[in-house]
């Protein structure tokens, strides 16, 4: 049994009846949707073609929402319905950053994430989704795929059907007919601030943004009409080339929306940024520290070294800890990560390896405090290997979020670990000021961060210059390098980032205060591109 849907595009009429109806049977609250319908327009008047397409969870065969998710609230039926239970959910946001069809959203009632469930409950009792009772038009066919007797199976085997984005391997169970891309594919028809119903335009949870902030009034519609006649000026905040909206200028091959469902916004903003700095602070400090010791920098582990290299450690991982639950729409739930884990997700091996991450580390410093010499060599290199995973679990968690292409990049964890390095070895170099440590140790750092930097750049080119096999991971690099993100790209992550504390440490030599200023810098710099790393593949629409 594998139960689908079917949305005929030669009958949809765009009536929004199935939109209402979801929104009725489940309560779903304004502003968000379970359904909705999404208008796109080709052409231009009188020689224009609109297309209505419905939206929502594909229930795919193998759904990476599922996967992610770290609590088993998400889960798949025998009869391949993929539900949810918000009673686990913690709105860690994952799941929507794993759906490549943006069909998850938060509840602004419960803060926890929801999405068409297939009227699960109207299945158990031998009925029909509400949306398909209630197509005036019978558009939307829904049945068990595999009764070869339903009427699904029979249009899959006698009609021409397409899928959304089947090329991510989810295997979707919902088909259309007469499917056009300019509609199913996001990127034929690019979010913009100009068609109607636009300014609906919010962001989820802790998030949302007030509309009035993103809308155009149109007080601005009529200045720009002024300013395309010659007559006015536009608006500083009217966007680029909208007067064709207005004016109906758009080339023939043009497609654009008409109307949409609201913009998400940044699911995951400057908390993920900077619990992605404090825990490369935390794993890259005591690297350092194990590097120190490997190569016989005996005044690497000088003993107050070894106490400061122990509370940078278990101090920033208790921040990484802290922005962790900070990010979460359901903080109160935050322990159903490690009491109700979902082993598949890198959230909860991220959650597991932080925490014996930190138990190390305490054992470590007990083992200082008592002298329990024979403890110490084995215990540094299984913490050191914690501490490796520490810095690039991340990464496989972003690889697990499907739905942004260009995390999907094979040199992230390479990226995270020279970060990790980098990071470590900046904040000891700070500390090693305070402490006054002699030029071996601030030597020893200097050529770490050297080194660091120098794979950094490297890093960094590889992943934006690299040929990228998607339209969206193509988009997301324009964006750091040519679009919105350029300055603090440039000028942030790559000048004051690494550029200048490059020549900071080629200058200076071994004065130990040039090194912990470079440090300083360096700091801020990976800042600046974590969180364009995260922020600017969130700019891609997935729908």
């Amino acid at each position: 049994m594998r139960y689908g849907f079917i949305i005929d595009n030669r009958k949809c009429i765009g009536c929004h009846a199935c939109t209402t109806a979801c929104k009725a049977e489940h309560q779903v609250p304004v502003g968000v949707n379970r359904t909705w319908v999404k208008y796109t327009e080709k052409g231009t008047f009188p020689d224009s073609r609109r297309v209505f397409s419905v939206m929502r969870c594909n229930h795919c065969t193998d759904a990476p929402c599922v996967e992610i998710c770290p609590v088993e609230a998400l889960f798949i039926r025998d009869d391949g319905i993929v539900d949810f239970d918000n009673r686990r959910c913690i709105g860690c946001k994952s799941c929507m950053q794993a759906c490549p069809y943006d069909a998850l959203y938060i509840d602004p009632e419960t803060n926890t994430a929801a999405k068409c469930n297939y009227c699960a409950h109207r299945i158990d009792i031998g009925l029909e989704p509400a949306c398909v009772n209630v197509c005036p038009e019978h558009a939307i066919i829904s049945g068990d795929m595999d009764d070869p007797e339903s009427e699904i199976a029979q249009l899959l085997g006698r009609e021409q059907v397409v899928a959304r984005k089947a090329s991510k391997g989810t295997r979707p169970n919902l088909f259309y007919i007469d499917g056009d891309e300019a509609a199913l594919n996001p990127m034929e028809a690019p979010r913009s601030t100009d068609y109607m119903w636009s300014q609906q335009a919010r962001g989820v949870g802790h998030y949302a943004k007030a509309a009035e902030e993103l809308a155009w009034s149109n007080d601005d519609v009529v200045a720009a009409v002024l300013e395309a006649t010659g007559l006015a000026t536009a608006p500083e905040h009217a966007p680029q080339k909208s007067i064709g909206a207005v004016l109906g200028t758009y080339g023939a091959e043009k497609a654009r929306r008409a109307y949409d469902a609201p913009d998400k916004g940044i699911l995951w903003g400057w908390e993920v940024s900077g619990y992605v700095l404090t825990k490369a602070i935390a794993a890259g400090a005591f690297l350092i520290a194990f590097l120190g010791w490997l190569t016989g920098k005996s005044s690497g582990l000088a003993e107050a070294n070894q106490w400061w290299t122990l509370g940078l450690s278990l101090g920033f991982l208790g921040a990484t800890g802290l922005l962790l639950i900070k990010d979460l729409d359901r903080p109160d739930r935050f322990l159903n990560v490690l009491l109700r884990p979902q082993w598949r997700s890198w959230l909860v091996k991220g959650g597991y390896s932080i925490t014996l991450y930190g138990g190390l580390l305490t054992l470590w410093g007990l083992s200082m405090w008592f002298g329990w010499e024979p403890l110490m060599q084995p215990l540094m290199w299984v913490t050191a290997v914690l501490a490796v995973v520490v810095a690039i679990y991340t990464a496989f968690l972003f690889a697990q979020a499907k739905g942004r292409d260009f995390w999907q990049s094979p040199s992230l964890a390479l990226h995270m670990l020279v970060h990790s390095i980098m990071a470590g070895a900046a904040a000891l170099a700070i500390v090693g000021v305070v402490l006054g440590n002699g030029p071996e140790w601030m030597g020893f750092l200097r050529t770490l961060l050297l080194a660091g930097i120098g794979l950094n750049l490297f890093t960094l080119a590889t992943e934006l210059l690299t040929t990228h096999p998607t339209e969206e991971a193509r988009y997301t690099v324009e964006l750091i390098t040519r679009g919105s993100y350029r300055n603090r790209f440039w000028w942030g992550a790559v000048v004051l980032g690494n550029i200048v504390p490059l020549a900071l440490l080629a200058w200076g030599g071994a004065n130990a205060t040039l090194i912990a200023l470079a440090g300083a810098i360096v700091l801020v710099g990976i800042y600046l591109t974590e969180t364009i790393w995260v922020e600017a593949p969130q700019r891609v629409p997935l729908s």
